[in-house]
């Protein structure tokens, strides 16, 4: 298994979710798996102003990644090409200094 590879880490997510029945279990219910993102988010955020390790902020991130992977597989897109398409968007936006702060957006006139 290369450890490195996108599509690994996809389809060990998509054995977790077979492993579990998920799709008949209500795991591919996308209200569900969004409110399992917004928690996991808020743990990064503690994780973040709580001053906790980097440890522990890499697995919160990675508890959000898994539930991302997660995502594609219940809703049956590829995650993987949907990053390209939208880095290659992002990468050609502007950017604000907003509070001491950058913020890349496609901004409103």
């Amino acid at each position: 298994m290369n450890q490195d590879s996108f599509l690994e880490m996809r389809k060990a997510v998509q054995n977790f979710h077979e492993q579990f029945d998920m799709k008949s279990r209500g795991g591919h219910d996308l209200k569900y798996r969004v409110a399992l993102m917004c928690e996991e988010l808020g743990e990064i955020s503690a994780a973040v102003t709580k001053g906790k390790s980097k440890e522990q902020l890499a697995e919160e991130c990675a508890d959000l990644l898994i539930l991302l992977l997660g995502t594609s597989v219940a809703a049956d897109f590829d995650l993987n090409q949907a990053f390209w398409d939208k880095i290659t968007k992002v990468v050609e936006r502007k950017f604000k200094m907003v509070d001491g702060t950058i913020r890349i957006s496609e901004f409103q006139s």
